[in-house]
């Protein structure tokens, strides 16, 4: 097999796993967004407060009960969601395209490899700034759940605790940590993509250099041998001519 070829059959695996690495994002994320009604969970502030049982679940005695102080912005969580709608959509469309490019035995121009190696790394930037604000944002969630991990539980045994809030917190953890490891591939991906896409670039402006030289090289190179029955007689010797 050829090295594009190689190359492309690479990038068509990337872009497939891509997509699902990206759903795998999405789907978590929208679901806590659904049971959160709305609100985004990542860098909220709260405390945690002791007040009459009465009041909360109409039995007598003491509970203990988290408050949210302030909800994290939804940019937290809007940022993870358009890379990972971003990613599926990119990953579906490029891998057609390869698909059509190994039926079709052709690649990209240069000028549209060059354009996929910018828009690789521009996109691996971003999900690396997504991972890691989701990354904090949970971590900032979990220490505000665990009371700065002074309660008896982690924060994966929280989210069978009953906090006692408008909002349905009986998966978040398993939703949020789902989306993180997703988004942790998603970016591996993207690097591997800007990888693949410099090396089929490298490989086309390789291509495209050699290309125009070859027809020269090889006529240089085996030449053209005249056949013997094109080959001109030999002039006889001119006879010397004496003056008198």
């Amino acid at each position: 097999m050829e090295l594009d070829r190689r190359l492309l059959l690479a990038h068509c695996a990337a872009h497939t796993l891509s997509v699902l690495a990206g759903l795998l994002v999405v789907v978590p994320l929208a679901l806590n967004g659904s049971a959160f009604k709305g609100r985004c969970a990542l860098f909220s502030t709260g405390y945690w407060r002791n007040e009459n049982r009465t009041e909360l679940t109409g039995q007598p005695g003491d509970i203990s009960h988290l408050v949210v102080q302030q909800w994290g912005p939804p940019a937290a969580c809007q940022f993870a969601t358009f890379v990972g709608i971003f990613t599926v959509l990119y990953g579906a469309a490029q891998g057609w395209r390869c698909l059509f490019y190994l039926h079709g035995r052709h690649d990209d121009t240069l000028f549209s490899s060059f354009l996929t190696v910018l828009l690789s790394l521009c996109v691996l930037f971003l999900s690396g700034g997504a991972t890691i604000t989701l990354s904090l944002g949970l971590a900032s969630w979990c220490d505000t759940v665990t009371d700065d991990n002074t309660r008896p539980y982690s924060c994966a045994e929280s989210q069978y605790v009953p906090l006692y809030l408008d909002v349905d917190t009986s998966s978040f953890y398993t939703e949020l940590s789902l989306a993180q490891a997703s988004l942790w591939c998603v970016t591996a991906l993207w690097l591997a993509q800007s990888i693949l896409s410099f090396l089929r670039l490298y490989h086309s402006h390789s291509q495209h250099m050699s290309g125009p030289c070859l027809p020269r090289e090889k006529e240089l190179l085996l030449g053209h041998t005249p056949s013997e029955g094109s080959r001109s007689p030999p002039h006889p010797p001119a006879t010397p001519t004496i003056f008198v």
